[in-house]
C-alpha cells in the first residue's frame, strides 16, 4: 500500500529523500494530526522538524539554500506528509506558492535576500491572490498598488483565504498597478507582514485541513520599494499562473496522500472486520469497490507522474497539471467517501480518521483553481 515505491522515472536518490520523509510523517507528523484537527492547532508546528529534512526548501534551487532535490522527490515526500497529516501538507504548499513566486519572478539579489531563510525554516512565505469579491480570474483583482513620486507604491486592498498570513514573515501580494490594463495590469510585491497597513484577522474556521490556518489580509496605505515588486509592471498574472502551475502539483500530491491513507484503513478494516462469521474482504460487492478505489488511485498516480516528466524537462506542463490536479482532487473525494462508508457507522465517528480524510479531501476541488476551472482549462486546449 505505500504510494511512494515503484513508480516510473523514481531514482534513488528521490526513494531516499521520500522514505526520510516518509518515516518522520508516520513518527511524528501522524501521531498529532487528530490533536491538530480537533483543537485547529496551526500546522506551523511542525516547521523545525521538516525544515531539519530538507521540505521547506525543496522547491528552491541549491544556490538559494535549497536541498537540491528533483521535483519528483519533493511531490512524493509531499504525498508521504499528506497520508500523515493533510493539514501540514496545506501549510506546506502555501509556503510553496510564495516562495516560488520569488524564484520565478524575482531577481537574483531578491532571491538571495528572501529564499535562504525560508528553506531553512526560519521564515514562513504566503501567497496573496484571492479576494473576497473576485472570481477565479487574477484579471479581476481590486487590490491596488499605486505608483508614489519616490518611485514605490501604496497598496491598498483586501485578501482573502490567505494560507499562512498570521505565521509567514512575507506575503507575495498580487494588485493593479494599471486598472485599465486587464491581466496585463497585475504586478506582484513582496509585503513583510509586520509592515505597517498589513492586518490579519482571526484564522477562518474550516470544514477540514483546520490546521492549515487561512485569514483575511487587509492592506491600508502600505508602502513598498521599488525593489520589493517581482518582476516588470504587468508581469504578474503570467507569474501568477506559472506559480500554480506548480501548485496544482502540490495539490494532487495532496489528494494521492489522502487517499493512499484512506485506502490503506478501508483494506486493513476489511479484513479484519467479521460479520455472520465471515470477514467483510470475502464480499464481491466490497471487493469491487475496492476495486474502483485503487484504479482512480493509479490513474491519478499516472497523470501526477507524467506532469512530473514535463516539469523535471523544464517543458510546459500547464495541461499535465490541471489535468493531475482535477483528477486526483476528484479520486480523494471519491476515495475517502468509500472508505469511510466500508467502516460503516464507525467511519462516521471522530475515532477513527475516516471523516477527517473525507473533510480534508473536499477543499482539494476548490483552492489553486476549482475542478471546473481545470476543466476549462482542458478544454481551451482540446479546443485549440
Amino acid at each position: 500500500m505505500n504510494g511512494i515505491t515503484q513508480r516510473l522515472g523514481v531514482t534513488e536518490e528521490d526513494q531516499a529523500v521520500a522514505d526520510a520523509v516518509a518515516r518522520y510523517a508516520a513518527q511524528v507528523l501522524a501521531s498529532r494530526a487528530q490533536e491538530i484537527d480537533e483543537q485547529a492547532l496551526s500546522a506551523t508546528c511542525h516547521v523545525p522538524g521538516l525544515a531539519e529534512l530538507g521540505v521547506m526548501g525543496m522547491n528552491i534551487p541549491e544556490r538559494f539554500g535549497g536541498p537540491g532535490v528533483r521535483p519528483t522527490a519533493m511531490l512524493l515526500s509531499l504525498v508521504a506528509i499528506a497520508r500523515a497529516c493533510a493539514a501540514t501538507a496545506s501549510m506546506i504548499g502555501a509556503h510553496y506558492l510564495g516562495t516560488d513566486a520569488v524564484l520565478i519572478g524575482g531577481d537574483d539579489a531578491q532571491r538571495a535576500q528572501w529564499l535562504p531563510r525560508c528553506a531553512s525554516g526560519e521564515w514562513l512565505a504566503g501567497f496573496a491572490l484571492t479576494e473576497p469579491r473576485g472570481g477565479s480570474n487574477p484579471a479581476d483583482l481590486r487590490t491596488r498598488a499605486v505608483r508614489e513620486d519616490d518611485g514605490g507604491y501604496r497598496i491598498d486592498g483586501v485578501k482573502h483565504f490567505i494560507s499562512n498570513a498570521a505565521e509567514a514573515r512575507f506575503l507575495v501580494v498580487f494588485a493593479k498597478t494599471d486598472p485599465q490594463a486587464g491581466a496585463r495590469g497585475v504586478s506582484a510585491f513582496i509585503v513583510p507582514t509586520d509592515a505597517p497597513g498589513v492586518r490579519v484577522s482571526s484564522p477562518e474556521k474550516l470544514m477540514g485541513i483546520r490546521g492549515g490556518h487561512a485569514f483575511e489580509v487587509a492592506f491600508e496605505g502600505v508602502k513598498v520599494t521599488a525593489s520589493q515588486r517581482l518582476g516588470d509592471e504587468g508581469t504578474g498574472f503570467k507569474m501568477a499562473m506559472k506559480v500554480l502551475d506548480n501548485s496544482r502539483m502540490d495539490v494532487a500530491a495532496t489528494a494521492l496522500g489522502i487517499a493512499e491513507a484512506a485506502l490503506e484503513a478501508a483494506v486493513q478494516w476489511v479484513k479484519q472486520r467479521q460479520v455472520a462469521g465471515e470477514t467483510l474482504a470475502v464480499k464481491q460487492g466490497l471487493q469491487w469497490m475496492l476495486a474502483d478505489m485503487k484504479l482512480r488511485l493509479e490513474a491519478s498516480w499516472a497523470l501526477t507522474m507524467q506532469a512530473l516528466v514535463l516539469r523535471e524537462a523544464s517543458q510546459p506542463f500547464t495541461l499535465l497539471s490541471a489535468m493531475a490536479k482535477l483528477h486526483a482532487s476528484e479520486m480523494a473525494g471519491f476515495v475517502a467517501d468509500a472508505a469511510l462508508q466500508l467502516h460503516g457507522g464507525y467511519g462516521y465517528t471522530r475515532e477513527l480518521p475516516l471523516e477527517r480524510y473525507v473533510r480534508d479531501a473536499r477543499i482539494l476541488r476548490i483552492y489553486e483553481g476549482s475542478s471546473e476551472i481545470q476543466r476549462t482549462i482542458i478544454a481551451r486546449s482540446v479546443l485549440a
